[in-house]
């Protein structure tokens, strides 16, 4: 009886030992694992991929502000009509239609209303106007511009502040355009990526992540105070920011 008993007390024991060795090799099989998907995971590389594209504005904003200075509102509301018609007439004879003319609000300034006026006002009134001529013409508002003396020679007056860029060059066809230079910069991802992977003696695997990054429409010729909107030419530019696994 009392060697069946130091026979079933080895056995437990050893069945105990047993158990506990197959959990610290199989916690040892899961850490391996871990640390071995862990180590995939970061083999990667971050590449970027350029795409430019020159494009030309398709739609042009002209804001055409002239002004009238006196006493007699009546009189100079009378001479601003008649100085609208004269505008648009010269704008017709450019050729431009009367849906891409749009004649703006009225407005009047009366300094006698201003409390910090001067004590001696030698005009009391101010009118204003503003035509809008908005045109997929690009190359005819762009020629157009430089007829404005003539309109000057016949005493309109043009507001400085809005003369010395009056026009807005726009291009609308940006969604046109998205999915090629897309496809180009992921191209040029792939290439930079490819290149990395031949001098570290690897392959190129999956995608592991992507940022597409902005689109930009810039002048195409960049030069210091020259803003994107003052020009007809441009380039759009986006940068694609790519993860991909090395195998």
């Amino acid at each position: 009886m009392e060697e069946n008993k130091n026979t079933c007390s080895c056995t437990k024991k050893y069945i105990a030992f047993l158990i506990l060795a197959l959990g610290i090799l199989g916690a040892g099989f899961a850490i391996g694992c871990y640390y071995y998907h862990a180590k995939m995971d970061n083999n990667f590389v971050v590449v970027k991929g350029l795409a430019e594209q020159d494009v030309k504005a398709d739609l042009a904003v002209w804001d055409l502000k002239y002004v009238l200075t006196g006493n007699d509102v009546i009189a100079l509301q009378k001479k601003l009509t008649e100085q609208q018609n004269i505008i648009v007439n010269h704008l017709k004879k450019q050729g431009f239609e009367d849906s891409e003319i749009n004649i703006g609000r009225l407005n009047t300034n009366d300094l006698t209303a201003n409390p910090y006026r001067s004590e001696q006002l030698g005009t009391r009134f101010i009118l204003n106007q503003t035509i809008t001529i908005s045109s997929k013409k690009v190359e005819l508002v762009e020629k157009s511009i430089g007829t404005l003396s003539e309109l000057v020679a016949q005493g309109i007056i043009f507001d400085n502040q809005e003369y010395s860029s009056p026009v807005a060059y726009i291009f609308t066809k940006l969604n046109d355009i998205k999915p090629q230079m897309l496809s180009t910069a992921t191209e040029k991802a792939k290439a930079a990526a490819n290149e990395f992977a031949k001098s570290s003696g690897t392959k190129v695997g999956k995608i592991h992540r992507a940022q597409q990054g902005v689109f930009s429409i810039l002048p195409r010729e960049e030069a210091p105070g020259v803003m994107e909107s003052q020009q007809i030419n441009k380039k759009v530019r986006v940068v694609s920011t790519i993860e991909y696994y090395l195998d």
